[in-house]
């Protein structure tokens, strides 16, 4: 599958069948993660994969809520899906220099986390796989379940599967309301 059909093909799944994962996919999958680029090289980005089903139960539990219903529409998934992908990083060291943050923004290690994951869901899509991005969680909590160490922040979880079924995913901006040329809002350019 070519990067960008796998781009635009690729959904939130939130239905996985119970299927297991051949190991050499799984290292597949987080090989593609392991080579995304980060700040100066530092490569923050660590994995917990989780397959053992309490420990997936005690995960789910951890979510937050924002939808009507009074649950995560991830919850399900994270509970059943055959394993979950935790995404941490080490704090203090991409977006630093000799020890002292080099942007406005701070430490960078939520950019550098969030370009591993996608390398990571998009290299899932080419495999037949399914994920969903999910950062609506306790990360304290979920960062005690799993004995994540000091200096080290729990990001995201991504549930990791064969989807049950066909996803539909919602539309997308036109390009006027995201693309501006020379300042902000000003969009007045030949594509």
């Amino acid at each position: 599958m070519d990067v960008i059909q796998a781009i635009k093909e690729r959904r939130s799944v939130r239905k996985y069948r119970p299927d297991p994962i051949p190991e050499e996919v799984l290292k597949t999958v987080l090989e593609a993660a392991r080579w995304a680029p980060s700040w100066s090289n530092t490569q923050c980005t660590r994995y917990v994969v989780v397959k053992d089903s309490d420990t997936k139960a005690k995960l789910a539990e951890a979510l937050l809520w924002h939808s009507p219903t009074g649950s995560n529409p991830a919850t399900e998934a994270v509970r059943h899906a055959p394993m979950v992908v935790v995404a941490c990083a080490q704090t203090g060291r991409s977006g630093f220099y000799k020890g002292e943050a080099k942007t406005d923004k701070g430490d960078w290690f939520m950019f550098d986390v969030g370009i591993a994951m996608e390398n990571l869901a998009l290299a899932a899509h080419s495999l037949g796989l399914g994920t969903v991005h999910v950062g609506l969680f306790d990360a304290k909590k979920v960062g005690e379940i799993l004995q994540v160490p000091e200096g080290v922040r729990v990001v995201e979880l991504t549930p990791l599967g064969y989807p049950e079924g066909p996803t539909q995913g919602p539309g997308r901006k036109e390009w006027n309301e995201i693309v501006f040329y020379e300042k902000y809002g000003h969009t007045s350019h030949t594509i």
